[in-house]
């Protein structure tokens, strides 16, 4: 049989190919990687979950926490889920945190990615503090802000009358009825979401969402003069003030001021 060597130039060429293939492979899987990743801002973790930067960075992925979810709540992200992969999450509309007093996630997490002081109070485990998220209303698809009485998302809350309650007002339209609005106080929302659960609209009215996206951020601009808890969350802060020509003059000058107006 005949026998042909391949030449120098054949062997760059099929170099340069299979080069080219894992150059091409590697950059679809780095991109998947990172959608995965990206797509984590809107994840819900496990109670006493660290915040999500340390989060990712103590979580070996080991699924402790899923198995011992005696709901099924948990579960780990797998390619196509759009979270960063084999991280425990769960979604309230499909199965909520049912809040065991016992907590059986948290302990068994062998990197205290899942902190056990975080949902701890006087050393002993309580739920109530727990932090995965906070409950959100659209109020323009809940039943309730239309008029229709619907307290469901209000009598599945775990902390009634703390974290959901009714707020009530006259419904104008109909003249004789009344709104029985649910409120959502984020001070004890724990973001379990048993009320996006219980939510009765086709899609939830009502959703949880991670704190620092559902909520705004106030900054160091405004402070609660009366509240002396706030007074110390801007103690550090400094004040820079900002001198223009307007500035210069008094407040009562420059509105008078004609200057340009009354020119030809």
């Amino acid at each position: 049989m005949k026998t042909e060597t391949i030449s120098d130039r054949r062997k760059f060429f099929l170099t340069m190919a299979r080069a080219t293939g894992l150059a091409a492979l590697g950059g679809l899987i780095w991109s998947a990687y990172v959608d995965e990743v990206t797509a984590s801002q809107l994840t819900l973790r496990p109670p006493g979950a660290l915040e999500e930067k340390d989060f990712l960075a103590s979580c070996i992925k080991c699924g402790m926490c899923v198995e011992a979810c005696p709901f099924d709540t948990l579960k780990l992200a797998k390619p196509g889920d759009n979270k960063p992969l084999g991280t425990p999450y769960f979604e309230p509309r499909d199965i909520p945190c049912y809040m065991c007093t016992d907590i059986p996630c948290v302990p068994v997490c062998p990197t205290d990615a899942l902190d056990m002081k975080r949902v701890s109070t006087n050393n002993q485990l309580d739920i109530n503090k727990a932090d995965m998220g906070v409950a959100v209303v659209d109020t323009k698809n809940c039943i309730a802000f239309w008029g229709i009485q619907c307290d469901a998302c209000y009598r599945a809350c775990p902390l009634l009358d703390k974290a959901i309650y009714l707020e009530y007002s006259k419904n104008e339209r109909t003249g004789k009825h009344a709104f029985l609005k649910p409120i959502v106080d984020s001070d004890f929302c724990t973001g379990c979401g048993l009320c996006e659960h219980a939510c009765v609209t086709q899609k939830a009215a009502i959703f949880v969402l991670p704190r620092e996206v559902a909520l705004g951020k106030v900054g160091d601009h405004y402070i609660k003069g009366w509240d002396k808890v706030d007074e110390k969350r801007v103690q550090n802060a400094q004040s820079q003030t900002t001198t223009t020509e307007i500035s210069k003059e008094k407040a009562i000058d420059s509105l008078n001021d004609m200057k340009g107006l009354l020119d030809d």
